[in-house]
């Protein structure tokens, strides 16, 4: 046995090596180290962010904020206590990115503060809901924006045309990002600029209403407020879905007042753009389309790094710590979210799956940042080029807890499944990762031959060193 575990380990190594030694064979010469390349610049990382940050929540969110917090003032109030929290955690994932310069993001600090155990937890969760069902929302909303010009007089679009639409974004992003992270970078560049664009059309029509005397929501505009602690998280949820600062400034137009709970997601934008852009309507929903375009196309782009920096720590196969050996890309991370992304698309109640995850979110970012202040104690010599001081990390540790904390209390039932959900990694864990040396021959075989599979038929190969 011990003879024929050693014959099958090393025929995996020869075919993990097989694609990168024809490569150096037909090129004739020495090979630059096999290594996902770091072509991103201050800009594009500056942007990449911005895409990230503002996608489709910023434009239709306003309208949850507004409904769970009850009135004008307290919304305005929220989306800047957002503002602040949002302003903390990139603080603190400041610190943590420059001490930790590794790809996987949370991932990756966790691992580094927790270990292994918590870490694949969030990876499981990332990898199989919270990605996916992100990416399959943004691009849902994404095909109802970029119909509604073109069915302006229709009531409804078709779910059917929806996914259809939502299906072929989501492989021409994934095409992109397989590719080249150039033009990932690009695309999202331009993107960014068109979001940005749309939101300063926005905030200028706001401050132009308010300048001529549209004030009205501003009159007692604390009528109403919430008191549930309950409906005060949630409307910090919509806020911090997609906040961005500026948001407070896309909230004053008066028919924000009367958008309800339960309308469709678009209405926020087309009711604005019908109410104040007249015969120019139609350019909002086309700003929204590229908007919640760029978002998808960055998250799919993050994705696909944490995927690969977690199969580099042995927590996935080792397929999925392979990239292109040409274009440097990490191809089989990039197609495995896809995948899942395509199948979230077809599930018609994925607003329910994203509520179960919603708090979970939080918990993860938390305990990221926890793990700052643990790296503090447990390695205080490793060079941090920003050290914050102890007391924002803290803060923003004690606000993560209210946001996880308060769900249980207001839909336990909620928030038990979504945990349960989460804790069904744990079996996998020690079936998978723990044991890994230990799995049964036919499923060593199964994925040796995946790998293989991958390497002739997507020209990828293991890195040749941990970037």
């Amino acid at each position: 046995m011990a003879e024929t575990a050693h014959n099958a380990s090393s025929q995996a190594r020869q075919r993990k090596n097989a694609s990168t030694d024809l490569h150096d064979e037909q090129d004739g010469q020495e090979r630059e180290p096999l290594q996902i390349k770091k072509l991103l610049s201050l800009a594009d990382g500056t942007l990449l962010i911005i895409g990230m940050i503002i996608g489709s929540g910023i434009f239709i969110s306003p309208k949850g904020v507004l409904s769970y917090s009850g009135s004008v003032g307290a919304a305005l109030i929220i989306w800047a206590a957002c503002g602040i929290f949002s302003m903390l955690g990139a603080l603190c994932m400041a610190e943590l990115g420059t001490t930790i310069p590794k790809f996987g993001g949370e991932y990756i600090y966790i691992h580094e503060a927790f270990g292994a155990l918590p870490a694949f937890l969030y990876l499981w969760v990332l990898m199989v809901i919270l990605k996916p069902t992100t990416q399959a929302i943004i691009m849902l909303t994404f095909a109802e924006y970029v119909v509604y010009p073109v069915f302006i007089e229709c009531d409804e679009t078709s779910l059917l045309t929806k996914r259809l639409l939502a299906v072929a974004g989501i492989l021409f992003l994934t095409f992109v990002n397989v590719l080249s992270v150039r033009w990932s970078a690009h695309l999202t560049n331009i993107l960014s600029y068109s979001k940005l664009l749309a939101t300063f059309i926005i905030i200028i029509t706001g401050v132009y209403y308010l300048a001529k005397g549209y004030t009205d929501n501003f009159e007692d505009s604390f009528a109403g407020t919430t008191k549930s602690v309950g409906d005060i998280a949630l409307a910090m949820y919509s806020g911090l879905w997609a906040y961005s600062g500026w948001n407070v400034l896309n909230n004053v137009t008066e028919e924000m007042k009367n958008i309800k709970r339960y309308i469709p997601l678009s209405s926020t934008v087309q009711t604005f753009a019908q109410k104040t852009l007249g015969v120019m309507a139609w350019v909002m929903p086309l700003f929204v389309a590229l908007s919640t375009l760029g978002a998808a196309n960055a998250s799919i782009f993050t994705a696909g790094r944490v995927y690969f920096s977690g199969a580099r720590e042995g927590q996935l196969p080792d397929v999925v710590a392979m990239i292109h050996i040409r274009r440097r890309t990490p191809v089989p991370a990039i197609l495995i979210n896809c995948v899942v992304a395509l199948i979230m698309v077809q599930i018609s109640d994925i607003d329910t799956l994203t509520t179960y995850f919603s708090f979970i979110s939080w918990l993860v970012t938390g305990i990221a940042v926890a793990g700052l202040i643990t790296l503090r104690w447990t390695k205080p010599n490793l060079p941090r080029p920003i050290k914050l001081p102890i007391f924002i990390p803290a803060l923003f540790v004690v606000m993560s807890l209210f946001l996880v904390i308060v769900p249980f209390y207001t839909r336990p039932i909620v928030s038990s499944i979504g945990v349960g959900l989460t804790l069904t990694g744990v079996p996998l864990y020690f079936l998978g990762v723990l044991y890994k040396r230990k799995r049964m021959r036919l499923l060593s075989n199964i994925l040796g031959s995946i790998t293989w599979l991958s390497q002739v038929f997507l020209e990828v190969s293991i890195t040749d060193a941990r970037t």
